[in-house]
């Protein structure tokens, strides 16, 4: 796709000159693909995606991986019927973890509204520095606002060092390896679904 042949639903993009300058053929940005799904108030189909946006065949692949950057980064997220919406459309805020040694934790949201308290269930699908996407499910009894994690967006870590503890035939790891004479390090493989993390050693 030539510059001169750009539709006129491209160059409305508000950011169509920077993604000129640094791509040959750009796609339309991150920030322009976030107003689109905002002014149609609805969740959109990758495919009603590409039609409102002009994208042509040759392009869909890239604009998908463009779409999967943004889902990473919690700038996107799919429903139950694979349509993308916003996050703040389905009341999730975005922010990194911040752990406590008694267990707890915190997101610090990066829109810079109030933290968010997680207990210790919660912090069990998460490790302090991980970014994730959060639902305010409550208030705790301080008065703060309390939430439970959607989904992990991003690892600060993949490999942990600890011990071994094997308790009714299930072999788990503990993280602490203060005063340990043996120790291991474990890869995360998957992103948990409990409290429990699967790694592989």
């Amino acid at each position: 796709m030539s510059r001169k042949k750009v539709s006129k639903t491209r160059r409305a993009d508000p950011f169509f000159e920077r993604e000129s300058a640094r791509y040959e053929f750009p796609l339309p940005s991150r920030e322009y693909i976030s107003q689109v799904l905002t002014d149609e108030g609805r969740p959109l189909s990758f495919i009603g995606l590409t039609e409102l946006m002009d994208i042509s065949g040759s392009e869909r692949e890239m604009f998908q991986r463009r779409l999967g950057a943004m889902e990473r980064e919690g700038q996107l997220m799919r429903n139950r019927k694979g349509d993308y919406i916003l996050p703040e459309r389905a009341s999730l805020t975005l922010g990194k973890i911040q752990g406590h040694p008694d267990g707890y934790g915190f997101l610090i949201p990066d829109d810079g509204s109030a933290d968010i308290f997680l207990d210790q269930h919660q912090m069990g699908k998460a490790l302090h520095g991980d970014r994730a996407l959060v639902r305010v499910t409550g208030i705790d009894r301080k008065g703060r606002p309390e939430g439970g994690i959607v989904e992990v967006t991003e690892r600060a870590n993949t490999r942990v060092i600890g011990r071994v503890l094997i308790e009714h035939g299930i072999v788990l790891s503990r993280r602490r390896t203060s005063g340990l004479r043996r120790i291991f390090w474990c890869r995360w493989t998957r992103r948990p679904r409990s409290s429990r993390l699967p790694g592989r050693w």
